[in-house]
């Protein structure tokens, strides 16, 4: 291994643990203000850019390992879904805080820096890097789809329409 790959694999780390702090401070902090369906479907949107990296050839994978990825997504979308609650506050719909989602945000960084490090050993950190944007994308979609109609059935409970995106 030569010693810049070990900086990128810490770069790496350093850089997925900030993420999962930074998505956890944004989660506690958007339940203190009401929500609207942009706010569910843009990170999705605005996430795949990320596809870009496509373009160049040191990230290309196999269907297959990018299937796996997608599935391992959906898997660990799942927590996600069944943590991410709304509540009705006056005329506004509210994300509701959950005491596990922390926790599940932890524990699924943990799974992921264990699979990075596996993955890595062999395919090369472009690829590894293209295996777990594939997964993360994997995860967020169904997530925040499953949020949207969650969003969407309440906003109809309180007489809104659904378009507000």
């Amino acid at each position: 291994m030569y010693p810049h790959a070990i900086n990128l694999q810490l770069v790496s780390t350093i850089g997925a643990a900030c993420m999962a702090l930074l998505v956890i401070a944004i989660r506690l902090r958007a339940a203190r203000k009401p929500t609207s369906a942009r706010k569910i479907v843009i990170p999705p949107l605005a996430m795949s850019t990320g596809f870009l990296m496509f373009l160049f050839p040191q990230t290309h994978i196999p269907w297959t390992y990018a299937l796996c990825a997608l599935l391992a997504g959906f898997v660990f979308s799942y927590p996600l879904i069944r943590t991410s609650k709304f509540e009705v506050r006056g005329r506004e719909i509210y994300l509701k805080r959950s005491k596990a989602f922390p926790l599940i945000l932890l524990g699924l960084l943990a799974i992921r820096l264990a699979l990075h490090s596996y993955v890595e050993r062999f395919i090369s950190l472009e690829q590894t890097g293209a295996v777990f944007f594939i997964l993360a994308y994997g995860m967020i979609v169904p997530w925040r789809i499953a949020m949207y109609r969650k969003y969407a059935v309440l906003k109809r409970s309180l007489g809104g329409n659904r378009s507000d995106v």
